[in-house]
């Protein structure tokens, strides 16, 4: 018998894990993710389904794709308008080679997913930003992806569901991106006028042109836990009032404690308050 044996070395994904005589793990290099609120780390298959820490529940970056299977019932999601592509207007220094690479990373074309579907039987029309693309800012595509979802709930009639992030408009497009702000804006005016129901779900962050207009244009407003939801950042407006604002500014908390929000809804909750909500309106 061995007593005294030497423990074998393991390397995780070595560049040359042939050159070694020691057993090698063959494990993924994002195997791991650290939770930005605790600092703890996890399995990445130990998060919940609504992407939440396993050990203190704050909520995680939440893909549009994974988003939107989480919430729409099962095989009822058709995306729409999956033919746009963001362009590059300006020639904007690297720009283009910028949006390949995320659109090759992400699996995305572009900053949000629009679509139609059901929630508990109820048909609707829902869309989701992702924060992995270009921090979800507001370009032509994302305007005119929003338009197409509105009119789309107008021509049928169907309440709109939009999970909300993103950093602003997009600079890269420049007043191109700012004219979305009022072509969205007029869009949602008129499904309004049709009486038809809009939901907004805050997630983080949720700043800029988008905050100064479809973000806050809902009939219902809600905020997922934490959030930043404001228009300027907060660096900006310290550096411009020469004053130290304190840590909870702009958080969904303050936001809601000052009337700007209706509710905070942890994801766990978030399919059951939005069915309601599409349920109390479906007479409109």
């Amino acid at each position: 018998m061995r007593l005294f044996r030497k423990n074998q070395e393991i390397r995780i994904n070595p560049a040359h894990a042939q050159n070694y005589s020691q057993k090698v793990a063959d494990l993924p290099d994002d195997l791991m993710q650290s939770c930005p609120k605790c600092r703890k780390l996890f399995v990445k298959m130990q998060q919940l389904d609504t992407r939440c820490c396993a050990h203190c529940g704050a909520h995680l970056q939440f893909p549009a794709y994974d988003r939107l299977q989480w919430l729409c019932d099962a095989n009822s999601f058709r995306e729409m308008a999956t033919e746009l592509v963001s362009q590059d207007p300006l020639q904007f220094p690297n720009y283009a080679q910028k949006l390949a690479q995320l659109q090759e990373s992400t699996g995305l074309k572009d900053a949000i997913i629009i679509g139609s579907a059901e929630l508990n039987g109820a048909p609707i029309a829902v869309g989701a930003m992702d924060s992995r693309f270009v921090m979800a800012s507001m370009g032509t595509v994302v305007g005119e992806k929003i338009v197409r979802l509105f009119e789309y709930a107008i021509e049928h009639r169907l309440p709109v569901i939009l999970f909300i992030a993103s950093g602003g408009a997009r600079m890269q497009e420049g007043i191109l991106s700012l004219m979305q702000m009022a072509k969205v804006s007029q869009t949602i005016a008129k499904h309004s006028q049709a009486g038809l129901f809009y939901c907004a779900v805050l997630t983080h962050p949720t700043t800029g042109g988008v905050t100064a207009s479809f973000a806050m244009q809902a009939d219902i407003i809600l905020a997922e836990p934490h959030a930043i939801v404001g228009f300027a950042g907060k660096r900006v407006i310290e550096q411009t009032i020469k004053a130290t604002l304190p840590d909870e500014f702009q958080t969904a908390e303050t936001v809601l404690e000052y009337g700007f929000i209706d509710q905070i809804v942890e994801r766990s909750r978030q399919k059951e308050i939005l069915s309601q909500l599409v349920n109390i309106h479906k007479g409109e």
